[in-house]
């Protein structure tokens, strides 16, 4: 793997290491909102939003269209929504590894 492709993991990985920004991307997942709409689901408020919304829009990981005076967010490759996903299920892996550990710490 060259060294230009590893660079570009590691920063898209750094752009998705705030539990916010992986709850907006999750939001975005579902469909295309405005900030005003990402702050009333993540009760957050619409600084901290616009912040990481910043950040997200700066590594292309979301695209902010313009209506009028309102941008509407959307993400700019629908694959992350799998990447949410797959990052889920290895969590999942964990837990269930963690599980069963103490299960077996237990028995002993």
């Amino acid at each position: 793997m060259n060294l230009e492709l590893q660079q570009f993991k590691a920063e898209f990985f750094k752009a998705l290491a705030h539990p916010m920004r992986i709850r907006i991307l999750e939001v975005l997942s579902e469909g295309e909102r405005t900030v005003n709409e990402m702050q009333a689901i993540l009760g957050s408020e619409g600084s901290a939003v616009s912040q990481q919304l910043a950040i997200l829009r700066s590594k292309n990981i979301v695209f902010g269209s313009k209506e009028g005076t309102t941008v509407i967010y959307s993400l700019r490759d629908p694959l992350v929504k799998e990447l949410l996903a797959v990052a889920k299920r290895i969590f999942d892996n964990h837990l269930v590894g963690t599980i069963t550990m103490l299960e077996n710490m237990r028995t002993e």
